[in-house]
């Protein structure tokens, strides 16, 4: 359960009007060091930032907007950090972020929930042609549209307290679903009352990554980028949401100016509806919808991928658009993306075909200009949205950490990340091996293959999942990058031998018997699991190394070819698991 230091849920009265002040009021869910979880104001989260482990929400995606949040008042406050240096004297005070009081206390009013004038978030007087007041199940994301019966809160959302309203305000603003929505009185965009879709919010389109520290305080910092910084842009005009003029019902027609804007991007427009003892429903239309096309230089929490299609649409190169993860693949599986930006064939294009996190780009400065230690282990974080059904439900929210050292960061030193990839790779070919040996078994028995095939290969990944991050967190102390890559392959031979033992154990009688197979020259031969088994060591031999199989990459000899008539051995795979993922508009992590 949550607590709070005080209470929490019950707004303050000020003069006639209430008020539920965000800067002291209790509302950001946070995990203390010994485990306990508290509510806690903005003033208190920064003012403990360095006694805190870490944010915690309702969902992942809660989160990552959160932190953003913070992030985006740190900024501001600090008006920086504006060089590497400066960042430095902050990493090293503990009470870096005491400017922050001083300017919560300056701008509180634009924090205050139930502000008449300007709410946190919202517009006042925002309403439809009808006066409609809808259910809180449009801002709340846990609540599964037309799927009451995986929730906490079946059927509907009554009530939030002022506290859970202001957590679902950020959220909504960056991951709300798209679909047609209520037209607001005064926003031109109306037709028929209503607004035809523009897209989710902001965050709802990223790959979602930052960096989390040992402690909420070197999270934020960690996360905290310099404007001298290289691949970014910064702008003298860059403000959050509450140092610009109140939001009117209709778009402003805008384009982002920075970090801070879009930390807070105001793709909403909200109006809650409350009483002195918490909110009982929501007014919800669009706000400022933002085309992400390019902004790879002004939004750093996501990787990019190149987009073939729209520069041939919109006769320009290059585009880049934000690349999203995909639920199915664990972070490890998307190394690639994280640790380096990577050229590949795009068509005669030049230059690379999908870009790392900016953010890490910025992780892997402070790494190579010494402000941080090689054998500093980040925890980076993934978060994200899958969105169904023309994107107007959440149907997935993706939630993975992958720790690593630094030094996979060190842009003048790439040998590390380059065996962390490799190894991935490894991964990736054994488990496709582990697939085919499968697939060989059905045949062999003459049952259909693709089934086996998938639940194998589920297998495998779920095998190596834990092996993997050991093994990455490991390279901060491994003298020789190579070496440990070779330990590791080692280790993928032996899980993924394992599993194929299991396999042909359980294959049953009518695949050691085996039937006549044709095979891809179009000849035939008879498969049993004795051969399907013979297949399976050489190619996992092949791929991996073996010094008791000759010609395999640790004895140093060519390479031999799968035994005559079996199907051919795995060919090199991409970093995204994919020949073609660079120049497939619809890839994701």
């Amino acid at each position: 359960m949550t607590k709070t230091t005080e209470p929490s849920g019950a707004g303050e009265v000020v003069g006639e009007a209430l008020s539920f002040d965000l800067t002291s009021q209790p509302w950001i869910g946070v995990l203390r060091g010994d485990g306990s979880q508290e509510e806690l104001s903005l003033r208190q989260v920064f003012a403990q930032a360095g006694d805190l482990r870490c944010i915690v929400g309702e969902l992942a995606t809660q989160e990552f907007s959160l932190v953003r949040l913070l992030l985006a008042v740190a900024h501001d406050a600090l008006d920086g950090p504006g060089d590497i240096e400066e960042w430095a004297e902050l990493w090293e005070d503990p009470d870096c972020f005491a400017p922050v009081q001083t300017y919560l206390d300056e701008h509180h009013d634009r924090f205050d929930l139930l502000h008449p004038v300007a709410p946190f978030g919202q517009t006042a007087g925002l309403r439809t042609a009808k006066d409609e007041v809808f259910s809180l199940n449009r801002i709340v994301a846990d609540v599964p549209a037309g799927e009451p019966f995986f929730s906490a809160r079946m059927p509907d959302v009554q009530r939030l307290s002022f506290a859970e309203a202001a957590r679902w305000v950020v959220h909504v603003h960056a991951y709300d679903t798209s679909g047609i929505k209520s037209g607001m009185v005064g926003d031109d965009r109306v037709k028929g009352g209503k607004v035809y879709p523009l897209g989710t919010g902001w965050a709802g389109g990223l790959g979602g990554v930052f960096v989390e520290g040992d402690t909420l305080r070197e999270t934020l910092l960690l996360n905290l980028v310099a404007a001298d910084t290289e691949l970014f842009n910064f702008s003298a005009d860059d403000r959050p949401a509450w140092r610009r003029e109140p939001c009117g019902p209709g778009a402003d027609g805008r384009t982002a100016t920075g970090l801070r804007d879009l930390y807070t991007w105001q793709s909403r427009r909200v109006r809650l509806h409350h009483d002195a003892n918490g909110v009982h429903g929501v007014v919800l239309g669009y706000g400022d919808p933002l085309v992400s096309r390019n902004l790879h230089r002004d939004e750093p929490m996501t990787p990019w991928r190149r987009s073939p299609a729209q520069e041939k649409k919109l006769g320009q190169s290059p585009v880049f658009l934000p690349l999203e993860h995909d639920p199915a693949r664990a972070a490890w599986r998307g190394i690639a993306a994280l640790l380096s930006d990577r050229l590949q064939n795009t068509g005669g294009a030049k230059g690379p075909s999908w870009l790392r996190p900016r953010i890490l780009e910025w992780v892997a400065r402070l790494v190579t200009e010494g402000h941080l230690p090689r054998r500093f282990l980040v925890r980076t974080r993934v978060v994200g949205a899958r969105y169904g059904t023309q994107q107007s439900v959440i149907d997935e929210v993706i939630d993975d950490r992958l720790e690593m050292p630094v030094v996979l960061l060190h842009a003048q030193d790439p040998a590390y990340a380059t065996q962390a990839v490799a190894a991935a790779e490894d991964a990736d070919r054994a488990v496709r091996i582990l697939g085919d040996l499968a697939a060989d078994l059905a045949r062999a028995r003459g049952s259909e293959q693709e089934g086996p095939k998938i639940s194998a290969r589920a297998e495998g990944f779920d095998a190596l999942d834990h092996p993997y991050r050991g093994w990455l967190s490991g390279m901060a102390k491994a003298p020789d990058p190579f070496a440990h890559r070779q330990i590791w392959q080692r280790q993928v031979r032996h899980t993924v031998g394992r599993l194929g033992d299991r396999l042909i154990a359980a294959a049953g009688d009518a695949a050691w018997e085996g039937r006549i197979h044709t095979d891809h020259k179009g000849g035939t031969h008879w498969l049993n699991a004795g051969l399907a088994d013979v297949w399976f060591r050489g190619r996992l031999a092949k791929a991996l190394g073996d010094p008791d199989f000759p010609g395999t990459p640790e004895s140093g000899e060519k390479g031999t070819a799968p035994p005559e008539g079996g199907p051919p051995g795995p060919g090199p795979t991409s970093l995204m698991g994919t020949e073609h993922a660079a120049t497939d508009p619809e890839v994701h992590v």
